[in-house]
């Protein structure tokens, strides 16, 4: 319980996302806490957090511990009230910023449902996985420039797309979304030394909602023989909000079953679960147009994190991986609009009776997710949304 009055709220005492803001009064960027609707000025309370969220993830589990416990102190106890209630914020007061200096940022294919569905469109007679993705996490690094905030606009990307009359040079006219699960990652690791499974909660922080937004027509000649490049590259949003690990606990639940045994340093079978039983909303323009269930997913982010690193690769203060498109069994529960259209070939409706295949100029996405809270109900992650501009000429 808190002395604040946000009884419905699903940003309660158990959720407490953390995010880095300024005010129109102090432009300084700082951490804050979301409890309801208001942003509580981490620094001012606890000490920790000038500057943002960086500090914090570079600061190690003991301190994400201590001010977690700080804050939910301070936040239900009614004798903190009076010095605790001058440094909230109401949210609409509050510039919510690009949460973390990301580091380096990787992308994965962790859905066998999303990664099928590829396959049956593009490989329609053979098998729809490749013959390696039961065996690893299958991913590609992108390019941490290009992360920017929910509510930051993206320009429609140009480049060479194969058509039947040739090589074109224009604006894509696949551009897509990929509804994603962003992991933080807080404390580095020395370049050499893989991160094992057991040890993937000493370097995740949290989870951030993840929109990696595609071309899909630019992506698809440029990608033989090393994969995704500038199809991918142009933007990636997040949202503000950074949910900590601890805020998961009821969220854990099993993976899917695998079918395909594990390599010793990818075998969680004897561990605890790391699957996450999170509910995405995807919107275009309002309209509720899907419905994906993380806890389908076949990789989890322990495995992932230990995928990264087993060559030696290193781990720095804000890095973030993502977890590929999340997409369930059912069409409904489909993570991106090419999924949703099955390659533009199926028209989905909008609320006002309209339709979309891939994305229109002045479309705009919202990505929304809850999690079980311990107490029961539920607990949210935030939003990542973005707006299409039309592409500019290129020069």
């Amino acid at each position: 319980m808190t002395w604040l009055d946000i009884k419905d709220s699903q940003f309660g005492l158990e959720a407490l996302p953390y995010a880095t803001f300024r005010t129109a009064a102090d432009p300084a960027p700082r951490l804050g806490a979301r409890i309801g609707d208001l942003v509580l000025d981490v620094a001012a309370v606890t000490g920790v957090g000038e500057g943002g969220l960086d500090a914090l993830l570079a600061a190690g589990p003991a301190v994400w511990k201590d001010v977690r416990a700080q804050l939910t102190r301070l936040l239900s106890d009614p004798a903190s009230e009076a010095d605790v209630r001058p440094h909230l914020v109401p949210i609409e007061e509050a510039e919510l910023l690009l949460p973390f200096t990301v580091a380096d940022y990787v992308d994965f294919y962790a859905s066998e449902h999303h990664a099928s569905n590829v396959g049956k469109m593009f490989r329609p007679d053979s098998e729809p996985l490749t013959p390696n993705w039961k065996h690893l996490p299958i991913g590609y690094h992108g390019r941490s420039g290009t992360v920017v905030v929910s509510g930051t606009e993206v320009v429609r990307p140009t480049g060479l797309r194969k058509t039947p009359d040739g090589i074109v040079d224009g604006p894509s006219i696949r551009l897509d979304i990929e509804a994603e699960m962003g992991f933080v990652v807080g404390v580095g690791s020395d370049r050499g030394t893989p991160v094992p499974l057991t040890e993937a909660a000493d370097h995740i922080f949290g989870i951030t909602l993840l929109n990696d937004w595609s071309a899909r027509d630019i992506q698809a000649w440029e990608y033989v023989p090393l994969g995704p490049f500038l199809g991918k590259s142009f933007a990636t949003s997040i949202s503000p909000w950074v949910l900590p690990l601890a805020a998961l606990e009821a969220a854990r639940v099993s993976p899917p079953e695998r079918d395909v045994p594990l390599t010793g340093y990818l075998d969680d079978s004897a561990l605890e679960p790391w699957a996450l039983d999170l509910a995405l909303e995807v919107r275009l323009n309002g309209s509720l147009v899907s419905e994906p269930p993380y806890a389908t997913m076949y990789w989890t982010a322990p495995q992932m994190l230990a995928h990264m690193t087993a060559n030696g690769a290193s781990l720095r203060v804000g890095d973030l991986f993502a977890s590929g498109t999340i997409s369930g069994p059912d069409p409904g529960q489909r993570g991106s609009f090419l999924e949703l259209s099955w390659s533009g070939a199926e028209p989905f409706k909008l609320d006002d009776g309209s339709t979309r295949t891939f994305l229109e100029d002045g479309d705009e996405v919202t990505i929304t997710a809850t999690a079980p809270a311990p107490g029961g109900g539920r607990i949210a992650l935030g939003e990542v949304s973005g707006r299409i501009l039309p592409a500019k000429e290129r020069r």
